[in-house]
């Protein structure tokens, strides 16, 4: 009688196409049949509304079928996919409908990981006991692309900051999140705002880039740290009119932004407002 197989679950978004990802799903093959189910969670946004949401969950698709491939290669059973919600819920709706018998969790090491900054793999273990719950961590030396965070609101289709952002695309591999934090946060709906983004997005997509966006708390402070504490962010980019002229720059968002997250951060003047048609 040939031998049951094990049935595993594995949860990972940025990380799916890490090494180590692949190579501890090989490792547990090793030591008798397995089938896999691969699940992506794209996790909306605490703050504002995703605008073309498709793309995060078009990203999350690609890298999942890198590793299903990747997989089946191998020689192991494997299927997944797109799971809109945050990782804890996925799982808790999957080992409710499904047999699981083992649970992997990939994450960026805990200096980028805003999983493990919610101490995800803990929730996991809890709700998905007694079953085991490995953690593989993903090389950061291993990653090739970046994510950028730029931060912009009525400069956002100045051709300053979409020039530095092609600039940005073609010095290496990276996805772009443009936040535009809400200029009048006593309304609940920002026409204006969505548009120059909407712009924005469709322009810099039209030429290949990988770029999403959102409109965010209205304070761009507050906004930039809710994404680095939810999303891994490599780099920053704020975008800003000249001098006086900008409230941000007398707030001293560049420098409150370089001390408290660490991270490279530039600055991009943008002289004039381009509105939708300019």
């Amino acid at each position: 009688m040939s031998e049951r197989e094990t049935s595993i679950l594995v949860v990972a978004n940025e990380t799916l196409v890490g090494k180590e990802l692949v190579d501890a799903i090989r490792k547990r093959a090793e030591k008798g049949p397995i089938r896999v189910a691969v699940v992506a969670p794209v996790t909306p946004p605490r703050q504002g509304y995703v605008v073309y949401e498709d793309s995060r969950r078009a990203a999350a698709g690609r890298r999942l079928e890198r590793t299903l491939t990747a997989l089946r290669e191998a020689g192991i059973p494997a299927h997944g996919g797109v799971f809109d919600d945050e990782p804890l819920a996925a799982v808790k709706d999957i080992i409710a409908s499904e047999d699981i018998d083992e649970i992997i969790v990939s994450t960026h090491p805990e200096s980028k990981s805003g999983w493990l900054r919610r101490d995800l793999v803990s929730e996991i273990r809890r709700v998905a006991a007694p079953r085991p719950v490995e953690h593989v961590v993903a090389d950061e030396a291993s990653r090739t692309v970046a994510n950028v965070l730029v931060v912009a609101n009525e400069t956002v289709l100045g051709e300053a900051l979409l020039d530095r952002i092609r600039a940005r695309a073609k010095e290496g591999e990276a996805s772009f999140l443009i936040i535009c934090p809400q200029s009048d946060p006593t309304r609940s709906e920002h026409p204006e705002a969505e548009r120059r983004l909407r712009a924005a997005l469709a322009t810099l997509r039209s030429e290949g880039i990988d770029a999403h966006g959102q409109i965010a708390h209205p304070d761009p402070f507050t906004a930039a740290m809710t994404e680095i504490h939810d999303e891994r962010v490599d780099e920053i980019i704020v975008s800003t009119f000249p001098g006086e002229r900008s409230g941000w720059l007398r707030r001293d968002l560049v420098g409150r932004l370089r001390a408290e997250s660490g991270l490279p951060v530039e600055h991009i003047v943008v002289e004039a407002p381009v509105e939708v048609g300019a």
